[in-house]
């Protein structure tokens, strides 16, 4: 593992657990200290698949890259991206094609300072610290703009992301906000999302959301498949649609388990833009 010193930008307080960091543990990365590992491990003994919910998002994310650039995309916007790390989009994609361009989005300070260090020297990948809610900061900024190309498909990312957003959220709408970013995309560009289920029937994973919600900060809003399949809009699911994340595109018994406590917990789809 790296040290501190090697690789921790001297802003970050290592005393203070990361909720980047967090994931990145429960992912099996380097990019962690020990209150990390201490917090991961808190939650573990609460919610005993926790790895596997980490593991198995992070699965769907390399599918559906590996689709998205089977159908000619070669760039990438990732919102709500974390530390770019343990097989995330650049790893995946420029092993694919090394021409590919990826920019991530976050704006959460400590994944944005870790993913400048990750990414030094990759001129084809890069960090952008801005929110969700604030489309036009990300649409419209300089870094974006000289990474992406409007006028060619975009793939669009939002993993374990909208769940955080609540229905009305400052100053949009979240099906407004989504319009937004579904608008500002070229046709033949893709939407990829994972999101929180309220239909999972699991109460284990109930009393989690409520235990996290009433820690104070951002809360959890799980969803309906219907609600969830409407921040698709006009784009085109491809198949099979709307499924359990685990479920999505799997090519057998070698894909990450789709144990059925685990599964229930999320949806997935990718659509295409017209």
């Amino acid at each position: 593992m790296p040290t501190e010193q090697n690789w921790v930008p001297q802003s970050v307080d290592v005393s203070v657990p990361s909720a980047a960091r967090f994931y990145d543990y429960l992912l099996g990365g380097a990019h962690n200290f020990a209150v990390d590992r201490q917090l991961g491990d808190r939650v573990e003994q609460v919610m005993p698949h926790v790895r596997s919910v980490a593991r198995v998002n992070r699965a769907f994310l390399g599918r559906a890259v590996r689709f998205m650039v089977d159908e000619g995309v070669r760039q990438f916007l990732d919102i709500g991206s974390g530390i770019p790390t343990v097989g995330n989009v650049h790893e995946v994609v420029q092993e694919l094609d090394p021409e590919c361009r990826v920019m991530y989005v976050d704006r959460d300070p400590v994944a944005v300072a870790h993913s400048e260090l990750i990414l030094a020297g990759n001129d084809r990948a890069g960090v952008l610290q801005a929110d969700l809610r604030d489309p036009d900061s990300i649409l419209n900024s300089a870094e974006v703009r000289r990474l992406l190309d409007f006028d060619q498909p975009i793939g669009l990312l939002m993993l374990f992301m909208l769940h955080w957003v609540p229905a009305e959220a400052e100053p949009w709408s979240l099906s407004s906000l989504l319009k937004r970013y579904r608008d500002a995309m070229p046709s033949g560009s893709y939407l990829a999302i994972t999101h929180y289920a309220d239909d999972h029937g699991d109460e284990l994973i109930t009393a989690a959301v409520e235990r996290v919600n009433q820690q104070g900060g951002d809360q959890a809003c799980p969803r309906s498949r219907d609600e969830i399949a409407a921040f698709f809009g006009d784009f085109v699911l491809v198949g099979p649609g709307l499924v359990r994340y685990a479920e999505w595109r799997t090519s057998g018994p070698g894909d990450i388990s789709s144990d059925p406590g685990v599964n229930r917990l999320a949806y997935a789809g990718v659509a295409r833009k017209p």
